[in-house]
Order: structure tokens, then C-alpha cells, then sequence
């Protein structure tokens, strides 16, 4: 049935409106999680693999975002096929009083693409960890420098952890 929703995967809520199963919202997680197929209309496609309507498809995936359900939707590049093949990891020592505010200004700078807060283990100091990339060894140290200022005396000391081979590239698969 292309295009509609099987009724034994809806149930009505107490205002009388159709709600998917559980079951119905598992499988369109497990349709988006390895992302969406590249075409003009990429809901439509998976709306049809689920048998619903590519509306029903979208009011699903806006009442996960709002409910939790999945976090966000978004684009992942690949940055080694465009150019970024230098990786560096950055870790700081930051007073702990100023590390979540400087945290958010890191993350907030173009070419850092994860930024963390992470508690300070044993012989480890660091508690803030900035991912960035380059497309020469110079680039990224020029942004270490960049976030080593944005940082300033607030940091005591610093390191870098560089990729040297990639083991895993996906998220969660449920």
C-alpha cells in the first residue's frame, strides 16, 4: 500500500488523532540512522519504504525532535574526501570556574567541530577537548594558537592527540 499508513501501526491518543506504534517509530529510526538517501526527495523515498505519506514521515520526525525521540537531524561530511586531513584533537587545562564559558566559545569557532567538558582524570589535567581540521599541518597549528588566546591565562597547560588512523565512523546503530 504505497503511501499509507498500515491502521495496526497507528492508535488513537485521548483527543482522538492517530499516533504511531512504537514499532512504527523504531522502524523509521532505523531507516534515517545509516542517513537518507541521496535524491531530490529523500523523505519521500523513505516515507514510501515505511508504506506512509511523506507529510506523515515529517509530522513523525517533528514530534521525535520535540519529544526527544532523536536529537537532530543534519548533514556529516566527510572531511577527508574534502581536504581536511589534518586532525587534531586539542586538550586544555582550564580553570574550572571559566571552562564551561570558554568551552562555548570554543565550540563556537568555525573549525572546531566537537568541543567537550570532561572531568580531569588521575595523571590527565585536561577537563576541555576541541577537535579541529586543517588542510595543512600550519592551518591547525594556527588554530590551536587561535584557541590557545581565546583561552588565555585561564589555561595552565595544553596537549594534542593526532588521528593517525580512522577505526570507526558511525554513530550508534540501534
Amino acid at each position: 500500500m504505497w503511501g499509507y499508513t498500515l491502521i495496526s501501526e497507528l492508535e488513537l491518543d485521548a483527543s482522538g488523532a492517530y499516533v504511531a506504534t512504537p514499532e512504527l517509530l523504531s522502524r523509521i529510526v532505523s531507516e534515517l540512522q545509516c542517513g537518507l538517501p541521496l535524491s531530490d526527495r529523500p523523505y519521500r523515498e523513505v516515507a514510501n519504504r515505511l508504506s506512509i505519506s511523506e507529510k506523515q514521515l515529517m509530522n513523525l520526525l517533528r514530534g521525535m525532535l520535540r519529544d526527544g525521540s532523536i536529537r537532530r537531524i543534519g548533514v556529516v561530511p566527510n572531511h577527508y574526501a574534502l581536504g581536511y586531513t589534518h586532525n587534531l584533537m586539542t586538550v586544555w587545562d582550564v580553570d574550572d570556574l571559566h571552562a564551561e564559558r570558554l568551552g562555548q566559545k570554543v565550540g563556537e569557532l568555525c573549525f572546531v567541530s566537537h568541543c567537550y567538558l570532561r572531568p580531569r582524570a588521575n595523571a590527565w589535567p585536561y577537563n576541555l577537548f576541541a577537535m579541529v581540521h586543517g588542510k595543512t599541518q600550519t592551518e591547525v597549528d594556527i588554530q590551536k594558537q587561535q584557541i590557545c588566546e581565546l583561552l588565555g591565562d585561564t589555561c595552565t597547560d595544553y596537549s594534542s592527540l593526532r588521528s593517525t588512523k580512522i577505526l570507526k565512523k558511525t554513530g550508534l546503530r540501534i
